[in-house]
């Protein structure tokens, strides 16, 4: 019985592997739930008008004003430039 020993490995294994054969996608089982256009239904269920949609909305009290100047600098090729943070010492240790 000893000459089969090595190949006790290799027939788990090989079992192991034909078990799953079967299914190897669990979403292309038959029976499960397949997402289909489930983002667009969440998003029009959320909005209060399907207007806004396409054009969106303000928050309150703001006119967009300072959004819009931003996008404008930027399609002109003139965007501010960030404000350069510095950091404090990074040791961890007392000064």
């Amino acid at each position: 019985m000893r000459p089969f020993l090595p190949l006790v490995p290799l027939l788990v294994l090989l079992l192991v592997a034909l078990a799953g054969c079967g299914a190897l996608d669990p979403y292309e089982r038959p029976g499960t739930w397949r997402p289909g256009r489930v983002n667009e239904a969440n998003l029009q269920a959320m909005l209060a008008d399907p207007a806004h949609r396409d054009r969106g909305v303000a928050a309150d009290g703001t006119d967009g004003a300072l959004a819009g100047a931003a996008i404008e600098r930027l399609r002109e090729g003139k965007p501010r430039p960030l404000p350069e943070i510095t950091l404090g010492r990074q040791g961890g240790g007392s000064p």
